[in-house]
């Protein structure tokens, strides 16, 4: 009796349908992803044990590099465009459409109102350079004339309705004194809740 031949199915299948899946998946968060601006200043913040993460949105950052230069940033196209409208209204300056557009695109920035308009003049190169060598934000928290980062402490906790997270993030070689102003000067404006920005480290073994 002659065997029975079993028909030999195709082993292949169609990957097209699969293919436009993760073709269109891939497009959509390209495209749905933002990036994070690049911060004006390269901080080398001391470690920590805390897992304590920082949200995404409605962070005022506030960040010393190892000279002890201030530079201050908040989270938030919408909110960085209020606040430095606001900043304008207060000091009298005036910014035109292409500056605040601008100024909205800075993750931080370490620069006195006297020289900000000309800082958001200059390309990318130009404003690298320029962070290299600024003095920073002033602040002097005996002299209010001049404490310049209580303006944006205050007009950023304005646009935010107080609901900002503040951060500050210093360097592990910045001076001490530097960091005590700036606390001063927050706890002046009643900001007595802030965290410190630090690298993370493996909790010991107890």
């Amino acid at each position: 009796m002659g065997k029975v031949k079993v028909p030999r199915k195709s082993t292949v299948v169609d990957m097209t349908a699969m293919t436009d899946v993760a073709f269109l998946l891939l497009t959509f968060f390209m495209l749905a992803t933002q990036f994070k601006p690049e911060e004006a200043v390269v901080v080398d913040t001391p470690s920590s044990i805390s897992e304590i993460k920082l949200p995404d949105t409605k962070v005022m950052q506030i960040s010393i590099d190892k000279t002890g230069k201030i530079f201050f940033g908040l989270e938030g196209t919408e909110f960085r465009k209020a606040l430095l409208d606001n900043i304008a209204s207060k000091r009298q300056i005036t910014f035109t459409a292409t500056e605040k557009e601008e100024f909205s695109k800075l993750a931080n920035f370490g620069t006195p109102l006297s020289e900000l308009k000309s800082y958001l003049g200059m390309s990318k190169d130009q404003r690298k350079k320029y962070n290299e060598e600024t003095k920073g934000i002033p602040c002097d928290s005996t002299q209010n004339a001049t404490n310049e980062l209580k303006d944006w402490i205050i007009e950023s906790r304005r646009v935010t309705n107080s609901a900002a997270v503040i951060a500050i993030k210093g360097d592990r070689d910045s001076n001490y004194p530097v960091v005590k102003n700036i606390i001063a000067t927050l706890q002046a404006q009643k900001a007595n809740r802030f965290n410190f920005i630090t690298n993370m480290e493996q909790a010991p073994n107890l």
